[in-house]
């Protein structure tokens, strides 16, 4: 969040920013697919097989072939990654060919950040390695350096060169390799650094390749989205990629907390679980999974709804970031937000396929979901491009919440349909104190919540003391009424 408000403030929402953010944004899709999605998920599940049944000789060569066969891949793609930085971004923004300078800037930026894709994905390669003996603290630390390296490019590098945004993507390229450096010692203390080795057929990296390809696609549909939506808002006027990013910035806020944190935590749990074959302790963890999330979703998808402009307006409207791009980010956030519910669910849910070894159902539903956030998008953006309204990137988050729904209802009924996942007593009640607590949270806050334009006639102080007073009051309000209507938090321990 840091980060995203240095940006903001010295950036703004522009043209140039609209490049730095697509040439971060594509290998930043490749990690998802071998970084911490479709790899972890694999790998994570096929390790603890090895950590339970096999010897530890056995663990320690599947590292290293891991090691060896997952590098020499990152590499070569890497490389051409690197040099094909001008078609990626024709492929993957079109709307820049129209504007020769933005294009250009995009490219040369692609072309440092790639390298991230390397460092990142065998960043999250140890990263499953360290959760895998639940040793959460140093992946879940680990980004920090890139927040650091990218906040200190742009403060202390980008006035010194010519170009100040390609201070940022170096900022990238260096964070990639301090990344997997830091996390390096912690592997050797394991006992489990990795050593590189090379064989053509070994049986663990088959099975892991053989569960990695189809998982790439269902595990990363909401990238696969959001580099569609990207694609699309490349066309529309300077800025909207810009607005896009920083709505969706605070809606991976509440999803990366929470969604993504205890995903992390299931996915090693769920995979000991089905190897020992413990269906009905399987079953609990995802009861306990689901539960916790939607006591956090529901409330902060109504609160970041009915405040996304008071929040945008506290957190980036300073220098370059103005008052015109608060609303137009505001309009895109409360589509975004509206989803977040079926962003997290989609995180709890899937880890059930994944540690079952089981990739093909979510690829089938992730397609589907796809196909259908394509559709969605040209139903909801065209008629706002002919309306000529004023932000139509507001479709395009519609579309993706609205896909995110199916793809969590789908996986939901997926999961009941193997009987892995049978809701436990107690879920209508539990939902209607969600409801009951989230509708008077509500109306507490459009009680005490001032106009739009006065949070733009603040200072910054002023700004985040009222954001920061009426979020804390909130909070309080809903957990009250969650007691009073007979909600404990012994309730919420993991049996």
């Amino acid at each position: 969040m840091l980060r995203d408000i240095t940006l903001a403030t010295l950036f703004g929402a522009s043209g140039g920013t609209d490049a730095f953010l697509v040439a971060f944004k594509i290998p930043n899709f490749m990690r998802r697919l071998f970084g911490e999605g479709a790899f972890s998920q694999a790998f994570v599940p096929v390790f603890s097989e090895y950590k339970e049944k096999r010897s530890r000789e056995e663990l320690q060569d599947l590292i290293n072939h891991v090691a060896g066969k997952l590098g020499g891949i990152l590499l070569l793609i890497t490389i051409i990654g690197s040099l094909a930085a001008p078609a990626l971004v024709w492929l993957f923004a079109p709307g820049f060919h129209d504007d020769p300078e933005r294009f250009q800037l995009t490219a040369e930026m692609l072309s440092i950040t790639f390298s991230y894709l390397f460092f990142i994905a065998l960043t999250a390669f140890a990263g499953g390695i360290l959760n895998s003996f639940s040793q959460f603290s140093v992946p879940a630390f680990t980004p920090v350096i890139l927040n650091l390296c990218m906040i200190a490019a742009a403060i202390w590098l980008s006035p010194r060169l010519d170009e100040p945004l390609m201070a940022l993507a170096w900022g990238v390229a260096l964070a990639g390799l301090l990344q997997l450096l830091f996390q390096l010692p912690f592997l050797k203390k394991l006992g489990l650094s990795p050593r590189p080795r090379f064989k053509r057929r070994h049986a663990g990296v088959s099975k892991i390749i053989k569960l990695m390809i189809p998982a790439i696609i269902g595990s990363s549909v909401a990238q696969i989205n959001l580099l569609l939506d990207t694609v699309i808002a490349s066309f529309l006027m300077a800025g909207s990629v810009s607005c896009h990013y920083y709505s969706d910035r605070l809606l991976e806020f509440p999803l990366g907390i929470f969604g993504i944190a205890i995903a992390t935590v299931i996915l090693p749990a769920l995979s000991k679980q089905h190897a020992r074959d413990s269906t009905d302790e399987f079953n609990q963890t995802l009861n306990w999974a689901t539960r916790l999330v939607l006591i956090i979703a529901i409330p902060a998808c109504i609160g970041l709804f009915l405040l996304a402009g008071p929040v945008l307006a506290s957190l980036f409207q300073y220098g370059a970031f103005t008052a015109t791009d608060t609303y137009l980010a505001s309009l895109s956030l409360m589509a975004y937000i509206a989803g977040l519910p079926a962003f997290i669910l989609i995180k709890i849910l899937a880890p059930g396929f994944y540690a079952r070894q089981d990739t093909t159902t979510p690829v089938r539903i992730g397609i589907i979901a796809m196909i259908t956030n394509m559709g969605l998008n040209l139903l909801f953006v065209v008629p706002l491009v002919m309306l000529d309204y004023e932000a139509p990137h507001v479709g395009l988050a519609l579309a993706t919440s609205a896909a995110a729904y199916l793809n969590a209802f789908m996986l939901y009924r997926g999961l009941r349909k193997i009987k892995v996942f049978q809701p436990v007593p107690g879920w209508i009640k539990l939902l209607l104190q969600i409801g009951v607590a989230g509708t008077v949270m509500a109306l507490a806050i459009l009680l005490v919540t001032p106009e739009q334009l006065q949070w733009t006639d603040w200072a910054a102080v002023e700004r985040i003391s009222h954001i920061a007073g009426i979020i804390a009051l909130a909070i309080f309000i809903y957990f009250v009424i969650l007691m009073l209507a007979g909600l404990r938090p012994a309730q919420l321990k993991r049996t």
